[in-house]
């Protein structure tokens, strides 16, 4: 899907210097792999403390499927 998007050149050249990709299309689709990865990572941190922990679970006694 063509898309064209104002990003800022100087900020486009220092991702590519630091991230070693050949052209601009493959920075910009690892960065925004990166972004997506950070974000989910993010929102599943937000779980710790909400799910109970059983510290008598043992999960070699789990019932086999």
């Amino acid at each position: 899907m063509p898309t064209n998007l104002a990003i800022d050149d100087d900020l486009l050249q220092e991702a590519l210097r630091v991230g070693g990709r050949r052209s601009k299309r493959e920075t910009v689709n690892e960065a925004l792999a990166e972004y997506i990865r950070r974000r989910r990572r993010r929102q599943f941190s937000k779980l710790f403390g909400t799910i109970d922990f059983r510290e008598d679970w043992d999960r070699s006694r789990r019932p086999m499927r």
